[in-house]
């Protein structure tokens, strides 16, 4: 079966897919919405990460940008099995040692439960206050995933030597739960595409539609074939890439409201025909999100979710 997965709303509002009740929502709406989809059997959940948006984007991104560390530690006190994805942290934008701090304790603290998403960014300004070089931002996520592998490993006093960032000598603990943090990589540039082959444990699209997915798994798998054969991807150590995609938005059952041209909706059954097409690409998870006017009628959607359409998906 598929597994899936799902961003929460509230801690992100971007004009793009935010719900009109998410305005006045807050940490009450997240903690109950969590432990909703902790019992729908969800393999993740997943929150955003930016610092700061400037004015020219507010209108569009909004200012409400929950940090994602302090976030998912919170519903890791309130779930008990659900993974916990940051989708995806603009590592950066911050020390790999701070960030290893902060992702390490995460990890210990809520029993191996974090996959750690990562990602270019495209805010300028963000990096310009956090002096960081907007147009250096690739080369230096290339080398922060290096870095962050070697921090958040097994080894207590962790050692990167590298053109951005230099360290060893200095111990962290308590080490993550976890033995190897999966590196789940953000992005559908080529730059992204073939930084999630070479450097990533699993890749995370950016809205690529369904017509072309292909052709990007394609690659992927191409890239990483490739460096395999010449033994280029010490990153990642050619363990099994897993591949994701963004689904539709989604309503389970006949709307009675305009969900939108683009929203899949229907009997549990169509739905889930309809989205395995993403296994037969190639497709491991996916991530929904559903179509919803209130709290309650989201987290009625997250189980009738999980209970009738999930189990359709092999």
């Amino acid at each position: 079966m598929t597994d899936y997965g799902i961003q929460l709303p509230v801690q992100s509002q971007s004009t793009i897919y935010a719900e009109e009740w998410e305005a006045a929502a807050g940490a009450e709406d997240l903690v109950e919405i969590a432990r909703a989809v902790d019992r729908a059997g969800f393999a993740y959940l997943a929150v955003c990460d930016h610092v700061a948006i400037p004015h020219r984007l507010a209108p569009a991104m909004s200012t409400v940008w929950y940090d994602p560390v302090a976030t998912l530690a919170h519903l890791a006190a309130v779930t008990e099995r659900v993974r916990l994805l940051s989708h995806v942290a603009v590592v950066g934008l911050r020390h790999p040692l701070l960030s290893a701090k902060q992702y390490a304790t995460l990890d210990h603290l809520s029993g191996g439960r974090l996959i750690l998403g990562v990602g270019a960014g495209h805010v300028r300004e963000e990096f310009e206050v956090l002096g960081v070089d907007f147009g250096q931002r690739g080369a230096v996520l290339d080398e922060a995933i290096d870095a962050l592998r070697a921090a958040l490993g097994p080894d207590e006093f962790p050692t990167h030597h590298g053109k951005f960032y230099d360290f060893e000598g200095l111990g962290q603990r308590p080490r993550p739960a976890q033995r190897r943090v999966p590196v789940w990589v953000g992005g559908s540039s080529p730059a992204a595409v073939r930084r999630a082959a070479l450097k990533g444990d699993g890749w995370l699209p950016q809205g690529d539609p369904r017509d072309r997915l292909p052709d990007q798994i394609a690659r992927l798998r191409r890239l990483r074939e490739e460096a395999a054969r010449g033994g280029a991807a010490v990153g990642c150590g050619m363990e099994p890439l897993t591949i994701g995609a963004i689904t539709e938005p989604l309503y389970v059952g006949t709307p009675k409201w305009d969900v939108g041209r683009r929203t899949l909706s229907g009997t549990p059954e169509a739905l889930a025909e309809s989205l395995r097409a993403y296994a037969e690409m190639g497709v491991h998870q996916i991530q929904v999100r559903f179509r919803s006017r209130s709290r309650a009628e989201l987290i009625d959607q997250i189980g009738m979710f999980g209970a009738d359409v999930a189990p359709r998906l092999s």
